[in-house]
């Protein structure tokens, strides 16, 4: 669990900024998303298959531009 040390006459609304973006650095927010619903295993893997997809097209076009 991220935390921080509010400084001496540190407004809140800049503390909790802090805190917010170290709870994103820590990948908490993206981790309760990831839990909000269920997800079905065949959605999953979709899920998956997709990202891998759009991985390895997003290489192969890297690829074909140093090839330039």
């Amino acid at each position: 669990m991220p935390y921080i040390k509010v400084r001496d006459g540190e407004p809140f609304e800049r503390a909790f900024r802090r805190f917010l973006k170290s709870c994103e650095k820590a990948g908490l927010m993206a981790e309760i998303r990831k839990h909000q619903r269920y997800e079905k295993p065949c959605e999953a893997r979709k899920r998956k298959s997709n990202a891998a997809r759009r991985k390895m097209r997003r290489l192969m076009h890297m690829m074909e531009r140093q090839g330039r």
